[in-house]
């Protein structure tokens, strides 16, 4: 009976160590520390040990426990696996995360952005800029890769190029990719974006799908606003019908983009010019896209507005990109008068 109290005290003062000690680690595992090196890249070479890992990520001040990582790795999660790669670190950050993020085997990546409506000159000129390789490749030599149709063959077998069908989004690629390899994956982009249901869509309206590329690359071009992207499609399929010119403006850029000599006005001679391109002289489609549509312009090139309309004009009351349809000359007039009347006052501001 001598001991039962003291044996009674130190096993309160066991169970009080052991709980004090399991809410320590548990408190410093889960606790996000800041630091200043969420910038930075840290890299974790092929084979580095864990140890050798959490030591280094201690040093920079992004794990700020080394030895309750350790514990925990060496007793309470032992098939944790700590993989090479390119890792940023964000602040703050708890050990328990650091030991998640370290799972992912991340490769430093570089993004691409592709914006809606860019031509493949643009598309080139940014592939150029975001991913130099030995020996440098130039604009014009990156334009030849994307007159390789292989790619498309199954999609368009006319093809003349890749223009309409370098998907718009945003990439990741690893640092050192060759604009091959970008413009392979942009591609393939597109060919997930085309869904199989819209092959049937196509048949439908009596349009094949480089058909479809192509008007949905004007639409593209037409219409910012997506809800009003049906009715621009439906002016373009009704003057395809009436075999009215679709004297689409952005054609004109196109040509002068191809013709090298575009500075961002469209001239008389550009209007004027004879070209396979140029909307205001053909009448029906020209021979190609003419920028990369979104999935937006897709739909509405599939799915047109039933409508009587053959004009539009951009609505200056509402200035925000959107345009008032008309089925009339004599209203398309006053709207375009209204139109040139507020183009004036711009000028002149």
């Amino acid at each position: 009976m001598k001991f039962t109290r003291p044996l009674k005290v130190i096993s309160i003062l066991i169970v009080l160590i052991a709980g004090g000690f399991f809410f320590w680690f548990y408190n410093i595992l889960n606790s996000p520390i800041s630091h200043s090196n969420s910038d930075n890249y840290i890299t974790i070479k092929q084979g580095t040990p864990s140890n050798s890992i959490l030591e280094m990520l201690g040093e920079q001040n992004i794990l700020q426990a080394p030895l309750a990582t350790k514990i925990y790795l060496r007793f309470f999660n032992r098939d944790a696996r700590m993989e090479a790669g390119d890792y940023q670190f964000p602040s703050p950050i708890s050990p328990i995360e650091v030991i998640n993020l370290l799972k992912t085997g991340r490769e430093r990546a570089k993004t691409l952005t592709i914006p809606e409506g860019w031509t493949r000159f643009e598309i080139a000129k940014r592939i150029v800029k975001e991913f130099p390789v030995e020996p440098l490749m130039t604009e014009k030599q990156v334009l030849l890769l994307m007159d390789d149709t292989s790619l498309i063959e199954d999609i368009d077998s006319k093809a003349q190029n890749l223009e309409g069908y370098l998907y718009p989004t945003t990439y990741e690629f690893k640092l050192d990719a060759h604009p091959k390899e970008v413009i392979a994956k942009i591609v393939q982009q597109f060919k997930s974006v085309w869904l199989t249901e819209w092959d049937g869509l196509a048949l439908e309206i009596g349009r094949t799908k480089p058909e479809i590329i192509i008007i949905a690359s004007l639409i593209e071009n037409e219409s910012k606003i997506d809800a009003e992207r049906d009715l621009v499609a439906s002016v373009i399929y009704n003057r395809l019908e009436r075999g009215i010119p679709l004297g689409i403006d952005a054609t004109n850029v196109y040509i002068a983009k191809l013709l090298g000599r575009w500075d961002g006005i469209i001239h008389k001679s550009d209007v004027e010019v004879d070209h396979s391109y140029n909307t205001r002289k053909i009448r029906g489609l020209p021979p190609g896209p003419i920028s990369s549509p979104s999935k937006t312009a897709i739909e509405a090139a599939l799915n047109p507005a039933k409508t009587e309309n053959i004009y539009y004009v951009l609505n200056v009351e509402a200035n925000d990109g959107s345009h008032h349809f008309y089925s009339s000359a004599s209203e398309f007039a006053k709207g375009k008068a209204d139109y040139q009347k507020w183009l004036s006052g711009q000028r002149g501001k």
